[in-house]
Parts: structure tokens; sequence; C-alpha cells
């Protein structure tokens, strides 16, 4: 599978669909005509594309189906669609993937979130700035009504997420979300909830494949009719949690098809990554000298030498995998590092062979003395490094074919 292309926008005047904003419904007979209505006049008015709201309805068993019905033959704008099966992400998985415009976005029926932030919401991704943009309720600027019991699930959830997955992004639950449909090609696959917890799990797969996540302040208001199980909800997110961990842990989670410009001839080349990985030498070297003589005199030049190059080395392998071979995201991110581990030794092995031969022609050299031959033979472990880099740790096949593979 082909990397993602670099992002670009859509044309200002561009005559075909842009926006398709999903309202998924599941027995919504109440609220879905006046949430619907609403919709469609609030982007009638202020959004200055071409746009469709897709009804989709998952299996709903009261009347919601005629309404739908009736408001896709009444609103030029509007499509329903009808899933045989229940479940949110189900519905949003169906309607994202049979619609062709660049931009997809979903609201909750009920528009608890204020609808003057939908055009900051899809406007970095209709400008080519991000890959995916989602509302949130718990950033500076939002302004949120509801109970505490909410309240405080809605943090713990979040915080749970933060400490269990290290995530970045803020509020994976807020119903207001969009993604640009090249993204959504290739996430849609791989996300395999079909419930609440697939927003999450399209999130986090996003993030760990250093995908571009916007976040949007809202205004929010809870609806005291939400018939949304808390319980059942909480658990089947703590599974998806556990699940999601196992993938993290295990270097299995399929980021690999989804990084931007990884098809980058300058980047894949010899003579781009030798520019990168010298610079990151450069600075590795610099921060390995300063170590060095910050610790030389307290533990001695062996432990000195090794304890700098160990620090120097995690750096540089990780700086190394994203920015000379453009490896993003956390899978196989153990391997590599286990491997560059071993590389590490080999850096070692040179170094302090270095020292100790230095030691035994001049038992007590003169510190530049020993800080140049220490250098000389670090540029030497470098250049060793790159090779074994290149040809083992991060190996062509591997960069090019993780994306097919995944």
């Amino acid at each position: 599978m082909n990397p993602l292309p670099l992002r670009t926008p859509v044309p200002a005047h561009h005559p075909e669909l842009v926006l398709d904003v999903v309202v998924p419904v599941f027995n919504e007979e109440a609220g879905l005509e006046q949430g619907v209505r609403r919709l469609h006049a609030h982007l009638r008015d202020t959004f200055p594309y071409p746009f469709r709201i897709t009804v989709a309805d998952n299996a709903s068993t009261d009347d919601t189906p005629r309404i739908a019905a009736r408001l896709a033959a009444e609103l030029p704008q509007a499509r329903w669609l009808r899933l045989a099966e229940k479940g949110r992400g189900r519905a949003l998985h169906a309607a994202w993937s049979d619609s062709r415009a660049p931009v997809l976005a979903y609201v909750d029926v009920d528009l608890s979130t204020d609808l003057t932030a939908l055009l900051p919401l899809v406007a970095p991704l209709i400008s080519g700035h991000s890959d995916i943009a989602i509302g949130t309720r718990l950033a500076r600027g939002s302004r949120v009504v509801r109970g505490p019991k909410r309240e405080v699930i809605s943090r713990c959830y979040n915080v749970l997420l933060r400490s269990t997955l290290a995530v970045g992004f803020s509020d994976a639950q807020c119903g207001f979300k969009a993604v640009r449909r090249d993204v959504a090609e290739r996430l849609l696959p791989l996300v395999k909830d079909e419930g609440w917890f697939f927003d999450t799990e399209l999130l986090v797969i996003a993030e760990r494949a250093g995908l571009r996540i916007h976040e949007v302040p809202v205004d929010w208001v809870d609806d005291p009719d939400s018939r949304v199980d808390l319980l059942s909800t909480a658990l089947a997110d703590l599974r998806g949690i556990a699940r999601i961990g196992r993938e993290l842990a295990r270097g299995t989670l399929p980021t690999a098809a989804l990084r931007r410009g990884a098809a980058d001839p300058a980047r894949a080349g010899l003579a781009g990554q030798l520019l990168r990985f010298g610079a990151v030498g450069a600075v590795s070297t610099v921060g390995y000298v300063l170590l060095y003589a910050v610790l030389r005199p307290v533990t001695g030049p062996q432990a000195a030498n090794a304890l700098a190059l160990l620090v120097c080395a995690v750096a540089n392998t990780a700086a190394n995998r994203r920015l000379t071979f453009g490896l993003r995201g956390q899978a196989g991110a153990l391997r590599h590092h286990a491997k560059g581990f071993l590389v590490f030794l080999v850096g070692l092995a040179v170094t302090s062979g270095s020292l100790a031969a230095l030691h035994q022609v001049s038992p007590r050299p003169a510190r530049p003395t020993e800080i140049a031959v220490l250098v000389a033979a670090n540029l030497a472990a470098t250049l060793l490094r790159f090779l074994l880099l290149r040809a083992w740790v991060f190996p062509a096949r591997r960069r090019d074919g993780g994306a097919a593979a995944a």
C-alpha cells in the first residue's frame, strides 16, 4: 500500500460535494426531524461549499426510518442510509465509506455541540492543514453545561486514556468530529470497534501514525434525554483500551500505511538519509562530549564514556527513526530500540577500545588528547552505526513494505 500523499487544499470554487455530515441515529423519532432541519439551515446559511447531510439509521425499530426517508425526499442536500445492525461505529464506517466528499464529519442528532464550531472544525481539513479535527469540551475556551456525573465520567475517561495509552488529544468522545476522506479510506479498515469506542480507536491509530489532529473548543449542552447506557459503554471502552494497549505493547498496531510523505525520494534516498543522519550525529556528538566532560571527574573515564554514549544512543536511535528513516508511530519501536542498543554496544566497544589503547600508550594523557581520541573513535562508531541502522535496524524492505503488511 502506498503512503498517504502530502495534504492539498480543496479548491476555493469546488463545484462538487465538499462536506458530508453524518448523523448516526438509533430510535430517534422524537428529535430527528428538528435536529436535521436545524443542521441543514445552519449549513445552508453559513457554509460556503457544497454539502450533504447523511442520516445513518443503524437498525432503528421506531418511526426513525420513515422520518429519515421523508427528510431525504424534502431536503435537496440530505440522504438516508439504512443499516440492518446496531452500532454507532458501524454506522459511521458505512456512511463515510460510501461518500466521495473530500471532508467527512459527524454530529450527534441532539446537536449538543453548538453548530458555530462546525466551520472552524472542518476548515483545517479543507485548507490541507490537518488530517482529523475533533471538538473538545475539555480545552480552555470551551463552555460546557452538564451534570456532575457525566462531567466526572468524561474527565476520568480521558485521564485513563492519557495514563494508559499516552494519547495527546484531550476529548475522545465528543460527538463532533471530521476527517479528510483520503485519511478515512486508510483508517477505517484498521478500526475494529463498531460501537462507542470507534472514535477513540480511530484517534489512537491516527495519532500513533503521526497524523495531525486539530482540536476545536466547543460550547456543549448535555442532552437530559440521552439514552446512552453509561455502564455498558464504560465496560466496552475499558475492553477497547485493553485491546489497543496489547497491540501497542506487541508493536502490532497497524500505522505504517498512514504515514504522509514517506514516498518522498529525497527522504528515501541515501544522500538525504546521510544528510539527516549527519545532522543528528553532530548534535549527538556535541551532547556526548558535554556529558563525558561532566561525568568524567565523578565516575572516571570508562564509566563516563559508557553513560554518555548510552544516553546519546537512545536519543540518537529515536531521532534517526523519525527523521532519517521516516518511521512514525509506536509500531516496531521496541524492536528498533533493542537493535539500537546492540548497535550501541558496538559503538561502546570501538570507543572504549580506543580509550583503553590510549591509556596503554600514555597512562596519564592530557584531557584534550583524551577527548580528541574519543571524538575520532565516536565518528568511526557513528559511521558504523549508520551502516548498521540502514541495513539491519531500519532496512529498506521493512520501511517500504510495512504499509503493505499492515
